[in-house]
């Protein structure tokens, strides 16, 4: 094994004090700037969280936004230390690029799902607890997730919605207002008392507790039909009440109908046979 010369070792000696002296002092600003760096995004992130809770943000939104800004904060602040140190971050900053590029051509679908869990959180369409209608399935929000939506079907069925699509597409929200309307047909036999019906349907609703009197209800004749004469009923409830509501009544008009000797008519054929 070769042994090193003194002259070879005394110009390695100098040239690790000329690097110490030109290196270590950026060496420590730069560890002094990540230190800095990371206490700053730290109390940001904190005031970050302060802003959205008094601006009263969603939960969940608040979450992946204030992670969102501290990660890229942090990926600056290393490319900004690596930079102070001496080395050169064009092509470190050229490998973020393709790299971002890369996944987002991979994950096109989920960022278009978190893109529409976004609008969502931001714009509220609809609530946790709303009845919701959306790309022919519907149900109540269980949850409302930045990449899907949790809905419990009438039946009890888990149904789970991609942000992406609920964002744009429409839809219906049946809890957003005060105030549902149900809308009933009842027919009646032509030779029956148009009157008298709609007295007798009349006195069910002012009767029941559950109707609201504003928007008012309506009872009105809206056609002949083939077999009897249809009259349609429309009155306005709570959206919490609306499928007691709407299932009572059916049976309530029917027994009252049965009281007042009032015909409800169903499908028949008269045959003729000419002698």
């Amino acid at each position: 094994m070769e042994i090193m010369s003194v002259d070879h070792i005394k110009m390695l000696q100098e040239k690790a004090v000329s690097m110490g002296v030109e290196y270590l002092p950026k060496l420590v600003l730069a560890i002094v700037t990540l230190v800095l760096g990371l206490w700053l995004i730290r109390i940001f992130r904190s005031f970050l969280k302060r802003v959205f809770q008094r601006q009263k943000c969603d939960e969940s939104l608040q979450k992946y936004l204030v992670s969102l800004t501290s990660i890229a904060l942090k990926i600056l602040l290393i490319v900004t230390v690596i930079q102070m140190v001496g080395v050169k971050t064009t092509s470190i900053v050229a490998v973020i690029g393709a790299a971002g590029l890369a996944v987002g051509l991979a994950l096109q679908g989920s960022l278009s799902n978190f893109a529409g869990g976004i609008l969502i959180l931001i714009f509220k369409p609809f609530q946790v607890g709303d009845y919701i209608r959306a790309g022919g399935l519907e149900g109540t929000v269980r949850a409302i997730q930045v990449f899907h939506t949790e809905l419990i079907s009438a039946d009890g069925k888990k149904v789970v919605l991609p942000n992406g699509n609920l964002a744009n597409n429409p839809i219906e929200n049946f809890n957003c207002e005060p105030a549902r309307r149900i809308s009933f047909l009842f027919g009646i036999g032509y030779g029956d008392d148009i009157d008298l019906a709609k007295s007798v349907i009349e006195d069910l609703i002012v009767k029941d507790d559950r109707v609201l009197k504003d928007p008012k209800h309506r009872v009105a004749v809206s056609k002949h039909g083939d077999n009897a004469v249809e009259m349609t009923v429309q009155v306005w409830c709570r959206p919490d009440l609306y499928w007691d509501v709407y299932f009572s009544y059916p049976e309530k008009v029917k027994k009252a109908f049965d009281d007042k000797e009032i015909e409800i008519p169903y499908p028949q054929m008269v045959v003729h046979q000419a002698k």
